[in-house]
């Protein structure tokens, strides 16, 4: 009879590695991430007030503000008042607007009326400048806004 050899089992030539530890660490930094992180407000969490379906009896005591958004980005303010031609900075800020209405909201107020904006957009604005507007009108607090349509001016 022949004797068959007998050879040595080969081992897996790849190490293997504990990954537990790695799982936990990024665990950790998940945890982490979630704890420090600021959370702002998306434009689609900002009250608004819509108008209604059938027009008001009543006449606004205060005329309303029409701000247009022009083709090129740039802000025009009750058909005559040319203000900011792009938002800056980081926050991207549109300081003119803000002190316009500001003054407006402040002349509402002392009319005991709340301020009513009209948003009028021309066809080929960036959506950016709308949106930027939009935020202005949160941060002064201005509730009441209607988009127009061109078509009628």
């Amino acid at each position: 009879m022949s004797r068959r050899k007998q050879g040595l089992v080969p081992e897996d030539d790849e190490p293997e590695l504990d990954i537990s530890s790695l799982i936990d660490v990024c665990f950790l930094l998940l945890i982490y991430f979630m704890v420090t992180a600021t959370i702002q407000p998306r434009e689609s969490d900002l009250g608004m007030t819509l108008p209604s379906q059938a027009p008001s009896d009543t006449p606004p005591e205060i005329s309303p503000m029409l701000i247009e958004i022009q083709d090129d980005g740039s802000i025009m303010v009750n058909k005559e008042e040319r203000l900011d031609l792009a938002a800056t900075g980081q926050k991207r800020n549109l300081p003119l607007l803000e002190a316009r209405l500001g003054i407006y909201k402040d002349g509402a107020t002392a009319a005991n009326t709340d301020p009513l904006v009209q948003v009028a957009v021309r066809g080929e604005a960036p959506h950016q400048s709308v949106i930027d507007v939009l935020n202005c009108l949160v941060g002064l607090e201005i509730q009441k806004v209607t988009f127009t349509d061109f078509s009628n001016n």
